[in-house]
């Protein structure tokens, strides 16, 4: 496997414009088989999100333009190897990092379509993520924080850059958001947040201070960037 590449940029531009997607034209009917057979499994739904095509980074920008797909043809994209290498999965994320250096990570909840996996807080795009004809990642990441723990924008530091790394089909846009308390305090936090929740995405929070507290469940994206910043 390819190691992760990391492009620190300043500038996120990312257009939209409509395009009919062929793998998901072509396969249409395999597609709707596919969804059904996991739509049995979780309770998900298809809706439509944004993905990338078209990746271009230079000193201090990072360029691509993206286009709308349904959930479920971007399921079997995903579970199929990503068969198309023109397309890219390209979305925020939001590096929760304490005052006492700790990271913190949520644990994907058993009923989502990523179950276990250990993230920062995160989404695909959606047309909900559209400004005009841009794709609004820095507000998508904001608000995945929200949602996810509870932090308002108010209550950290967003940094002046991104790290965008770059891990087969899949750009992460990872921004490191600085927050004032201990990583133990904003354990509790959010926890105490999560259990006033019905349904949380989250099951579990993680703090990485070292890279013992790294987790095969962790993606590489997520463990190069950590890594990363460790030898920072």
């Amino acid at each position: 496997m390819t190691h992760p590449i990391i492009h620190r940029v300043r500038t996120l531009d990312l257009g939209f414009e409509a395009w009919p997607w062929p793998f998901a034209n072509e396969k249409c009917a395999d597609i709707e088989a596919h969804f059904a057979v996991k739509k049995r499994e979780k309770p998900i739904w298809n809706g439509r999100i944004l993905l990338g095509r078209d990746p271009d980074f230079t000193a201090e920008r990072f360029s691509a333009r993206y286009f709308d797909a349904d959930f479920a043809s971007f399921l079997a994209w995903r579970d199929w190897g990503f068969p198309d290498p023109s397309v890219f999965n390209g979305f925020g994320m939001g590096a929760l990092r304490c005052c006492d250096g700790a990271f913190v990570l949520g644990e994907m909840a058993g009923h989502t379509a990523n179950a276990g996996r250990v993230y920062f807080p995160s989404g695909t795009p959606d047309p909900d993520d559209l400004k005009g004809d841009a794709v609004d990642i820095a507000g998508s990441v904001a608000r995945e924080v929200e949602e996810e723990t509870g932090l308002r924008a108010e209550e950290y530091r967003a940094s002046a850059h991104w790290d965008c790394v770059v891990s087969g089909a899949v750009i992460a846009m990872i921004r490191i958001l600085e927050v004032d308390v201990t990583g133990e305090r904003l354990r509790a936090r959010i926890e105490a947040n999560l259990a006033r929740q019905s349904q949380p995405e989250l099951s579990r929070i993680h703090l990485v201070r070292e890279r013992r507290d790294l987790t095969a469940a962790m993606p590489r994206f997520v463990t190069a960037f950590i890594e990363s910043e460790m030898v920072a």
